[in-house]
């Protein structure tokens, strides 16, 4: 039966695990999760929900310190990086608000090949309950690795929680790290029905320089569940003779939506006069990735006394060889009824600057 390793305080045990998953126990003043579940060789984390309340801590700073066994240890450095994974997860965006921040450090045990990663504390969380706080806690997962993963305890009624937790990746050679993305999100417990998400950060480890023991405040992101990417496009407009001109550049982090991880994405767009659908036009198809480069210029012939009454929906599809194509996220670039601020900012700046390339991102909308 597999084994790991859980230490509180000054005081250590071994538990025996049976791998199933457990949850999280709202009694207790602190509540939160316990050791519970399997961890596999190699794997980077386990699942540390409870069932029950933790065994209190020992020592001034609260600390739980969680080793997750792993592979044979080896001292070499970071040489390279894995890119795929980095543009995988990592979305490099202002974040579309603010849901706080979270603050943590990081080490390397080079004789043990173990990692060890503090998280200290939350800032400025927003509210979730009626009470106008939260009881927040952190879920920390080593990308790819979704199925192992850890908890602190729940801190209850904070918007500023002080976790000071300890976690240790035991047999992690330092080569394996350049292919993880640490992972943290922070959850709002909720007794009696789904935690909900308050935001999250994404760090690729083979952008640590590790031996600097370095300390990180990093903003929160708003649950990526919603998002559908993001692309670059550019709209200009020569009055002189009524041609709107549309540049599709590319498009990043785009859903996946295909069991392989990747989406077969091109972009459909329709120049409309209020409901009514006029003109359509296509890019080709871009096989198996997230982050497309188009190049697409698209032109069509507007009088200028139509200009603020037309629109562009611009839809990102992800094309299916057998069923239907599958929308990935748009959005509609007009000057009175867009999408959103910044899609109608882009047009207006379009009209006001006749003859002029204006480039700018726009975050992908569901539907």
């Amino acid at each position: 039966m597999p084994r790991f390793t859980v230490t509180i305080g000054n005081h250590r045990a071994q538990l025996e695990t049976t791998g199933s998953p457990s949850s999280k126990s709202p009694a207790g003043g602190s509540g939160g999760p316990t050791a519970g579940a399997t961890a596999a060789p190699g794997s980077g984390a386990s699942n540390a929900g409870s069932a029950e309340p933790r065994t209190p801590t020992a020592g001034p700073q609260n600390k739980q310190l969680q080793n997750v066994k792993g592979e044979h240890p080896s001292k070499a450095f970071l040489q390279s990086r894995s890119i795929s994974l980095v543009d995988m997860y990592i979305d490099n965006s202002e974040p579309s608000e603010n849901v706080g921040q979270i603050h943590f450090s990081l080490e390397y045990d080079f004789q043990n090949s173990t990692l060890i990663l503090r998280i200290i504390q939350g800032k400025d969380l927003p509210a979730k309950d009626l009470s106008g706080t939260s009881d927040p806690y952190v879920r920390v997962t080593l990308l790819p690795d979704k199925k192992h993963r850890l908890e602190t305890k729940i801190k209850r009624r904070t918007l500023n929680p002080r976790w000071n937790e300890t976690f240790y990746f035991e047999g992690f050679p330092i080569q394996k790290l350049q292919s993880r993305v640490l992972h943290l999100h922070v959850f709002d417990y909720d007794r009696f029905s789904r935690d909900d998400s308050i935001g999250e950060m994404f760090l690729p480890l083979c952008q640590v320089d590790l031996s600097e023991k370095p300390s990180f405040w990093k903003a929160l992101k708003p649950p990526a569940k919603d998002k559908c990417g993001e692309l670059l496009c550019s709209l200009c407009y020569h009055p002189s003779n009524s041609i709107l001109t549309l540049t599709l550049l590319k498009a990043r982090n785009l859903k996946a939506k295909d069991i392989n991880g990747k989406s077969d994405p091109y972009v459909k767009v329709w120049l409309q006069f209020g409901d009514k659908r006029i003109e359509k036009r296509k890019t080709p198809i871009f096989k198996c990735t997230l982050n497309p480069v188009f190049n697409e210029v698209f032109s069509f012939n507007v009088p200028w006394e139509k200009i603020r009454e037309c629109s562009l929906d611009v839809m990102v599809m992800d094309f299916d060889n057998i069923g239907r194509n599958e929308l990935i996220g748009r959005i509609q670039l007009a000057g009175k009824n867009g999408s959103g601020a910044s899609e109608t900012k882009h047009w207006q700046d379009m009209i006001t600057k006749p003859r002029q390339t204006i480039v700018q991102w726009h975050r992908l909308k569901p539907e």
